[in-house]
């Protein structure tokens, strides 16, 4: 799929197992905003990474579905990844997927090089969220990408996410928020390529 250059493209990145889940709900709120504000976006979550190997455990190499997210990362202008924190870090659903952008090593823009990634977690408790920002953090600082100042901690225990809405103001004030800076940080791209 061509990228429509007018418009920025905004990649999801993240989830669980379940697409009902309160990550893949918050993503989506976050996606929704990006959208609205003009963005082209697309989110790669539950199905689809269920749907990847391992990374690098097929000697035949990438599914479509691994081509398809390599891609989609090469294509993005900004990332929000969004994880549950499960046992104090990412998933390692999430973390696979993240393993993926290994196939960016080679490229004029390695990584997610000057991208901005936006970050989301949710946890059924408030310990698992700070740790996992911080994981998720590090790993994006890895990647050469540049974490939004905002991230996004979510105690989804109280069941605030309902059919793709949130019932806490405060949390879909931040949704909006880390989706707007992720949306600024798009828009750097175009001095920094010239």
């Amino acid at each position: 799929m061509a990228k429509n250059e007018d418009r920025p493209f905004i990649l999801g990145l993240g989830g669980t197992t379940n697409p009902h889940s309160s990550t893949e709900q918050a993503l989506a709120i976050a996606l929704k905003t990006a959208s609205e504000a003009g963005a082209e976006t697309e989110l790669f979550g539950s199905e689809r990474l269920c749907a990847l190997p391992h990374y690098l455990s097929d000697p035949a190499g990438l599914n479509e579905t691994g081509k398809a997210l390599v891609e989609s990362v090469r294509r993005a202008d900004g990332i929000i990844l969004a994880s549950p924190g499960y046992h104090g870090t990412i998933s390692g659903l999430v973390k696979n997927a993240v393993d993926y952008i290994e196939e960016t090593a080679g490229d004029d823009r390695v990584y997610l090089d000057g991208l901005p990634v936006g970050l989301i977690v949710t946890a059924y408790g408030w310990q698992a969220t700070g740790s996992t920002l911080a994981a998720m953090r590090s790993i994006v600082h890895a990647l050469r990408g540049w974490p939004t100042p905002l991230g996004v901690g979510i105690n989804a225990s109280g069941g605030i996410f309902k059919d793709g809405l949130c019932t806490d103001e405060s949390v879909n004030e931040q949704l909006h928020l880390v989706a707007q800076q992720v949306m600024r940080g798009s828009h750097r791209r175009e001095y920094l390529d010239q």
